[in-house]
């Protein structure tokens, strides 16, 4: 058995959930923008308070690694890592792109057995932050060599050109805060888009509990999110 507190701030919505067993069993979130140093705490307080008070101790806490807000992450990242630290349990991290396809598995039945599913969160202007996956989760290669690795995913430019080498082979569904810009220039007919798909807490628990069975934890000393280290890139960079 295994409890699990869940921290998702990659983007402007804030949210906190806690799992037991993969099941969530407490959830909080906030849609009305970037307020998490605000809301994060509250969020947190209650549900480690919900937990102790149903005699549930912690074995976990994982939170959304990016891609996503600079600021965000950071919040979410540096409160998971306060929680680990002072209750001295693992942290777990949940890639962002992964866990935006987490309900798109559960909640669309539609959805081809064949079907490829593409993540994307906004970047700026036409680029995005995407990955290519399977039903299984496992990041698909493909003639422009997407990355296995979800920390090598860069921004990238989308045109009508993008994702062919898979859409010529099957159906792709495409979703996230980046999708929306896209749909009027990704137009092949086995291009799919999903709306109102978000990165949430409560659907960190599945990918969550996976990681607890098989151990995969990260070091809470040196543990940073995705998009910390490339804006630590970019700044290094500009000073040489």
């Amino acid at each position: 058995m295994s409890c699990i507190l869940h921290i998702e701030t990659s983007t402007d919505i804030c949210s906190v959930a806690v799992s037991e067993d993969a099941q969530v069993i407490y959830e909080q979130e906030n849609h009305d923008g970037h307020n998490h140093a605000v809301q994060l705490a509250p969020f947190v307080d209650e549900a480690i308070r919900f937990a102790e008070n149903h005699a549930i101790p912690l074995d976990a806490v994982a939170v959304s690694s990016g891609p996503g807000s600079y600021t965000g992450l950071r919040i979410g990242v540096s409160t998971a890592k306060g929680i680990a630290y002072g209750r001295n349990i693992p942290l777990i991290e949940v890639p962002t792109l992964k866990l935006l396809a987490t309900p798109v598995l559960l909640y669309h039945e539609e959805i081809e057995e064949n079907a490829l599913l593409c993540p994307m969160l906004d970047a700026r202007r036409m680029e995005v932050y995407a990955c290519v996956y399977d039903r299984a989760l496992r990041p698909q290669r493909g003639d422009k060599a997407v990355p296995v690795n979800y920390r090598g995913v860069q921004p990238e430019i989308v045109t009508e050109e993008s994702y062919l080498e898979f859409l010529e082979k099957g159906p792709v569904y495409f979703f996230g805060n980046g999708a929306e810009k896209c749909k009027g220039v990704i137009t092949h007919p086995n291009a799919h888009f999903i709306d109102d798909i978000v990165p949430l807490a409560k659907h960190m628990a599945p990918l969550a509990e996976m990681a607890h069975a098989r151990r995969q934890f990260v070091d809470t000393a040196y543990f940073e999110p995705f998009y910390l280290k490339e804006f630590q890139a970019t700044v290094s960079k500009s000073l040489l």
